[in-house]
């Protein structure tokens, strides 16, 4: 890891195309409401973690045996995928979702969201119920060749369902729908972490920070 990249870059922006928001997934970028970064170092309870922005090539993605089994663990839930619109009840599920974590607790969901629909660019979200009672919901980005997911929230009780993981497959499935090449999952860590989740996909691509390319992941 010696000669990793150290990246470390930000920008706002209230406005970008659906074909600049390719561009800039495409160079490892994220963003969190009109805050657009990207970072090669992390740092985690005083320990450096080296950052890798992921991807899935949608042609190569096929569910694995664990992913089918979420999928059917929660078909007796029905989901909806709209325009974002953040009201009282995806606060609450918020507030109740952050109480999982014990480090970096988020203020607010508009830590991640902006409060205004439409920017910095399309934004979408899907929500996911167990008759009318909300157990989940996810954002996520919409580009002319891709999709990007911001965040999801769960209800914490429901920790069996592997929600997180479900809103991933129904957004992948999205993506797939609607002709997109690529699904961004977000930003892991080359080392073990929380994040290993997003690692578990078929069809995988790291940003490689040093030659700006991507390449499959092992």
């Amino acid at each position: 890891m010696g000669d990793w990249i150290h990246v470390n870059e930000e920008f706002y922006s209230t406005k970008v195309s659906a074909e600049e928001l390719d561009a800039l997934l495409a160079e490892g970028w994220r963003h969190f409401g009109t805050l657009f970064f990207r970072y090669g170092l992390s740092t985690r309870n005083g320990r450096v973690y080296h950052v890798i922005p992921l991807r899935i090539r949608l042609e190569n993605f096929s569910l694995s045996k664990s992913q089918r089994r979420v999928i059917r663990k929660n078909s007796d839930l029905s989901y909806k995928i709209a325009p974002i619109k953040i009201d009282a009840k995806k606060i609450q599920l918020f507030d109740r979702h952050k109480t999982r974590f014990k480090n970096n607790i988020p203020d607010s969901i508009y830590t991640f969201l902006s409060p205004r629909r439409g920017i910095p660019c399309e934004t979408m979200e899907l929500d996911v119920f167990l008759g009318d009672k909300l157990l989940a919901s996810s954002f996520f980005d919409v580009g002319k060749e891709s999709i990007s997911s911001v965040y999801a929230i769960f209800e914490p009780e429901e920790k069996k369902r592997s929600l997180g993981i479900f809103t991933m497959l129904l957004e992948i499935d999205f993506a797939i729908k609607t002709g997109k090449k690529f699904y961004y999952q977000g930003y892991a860590h080359q080392e073990e972490s929380f994040y290993d989740y997003k690692k578990k996909f078929r069809g995988i691509e790291v940003y490689d920070w040093r030659n700006e390319t991507w390449r499959s992941f092992k």
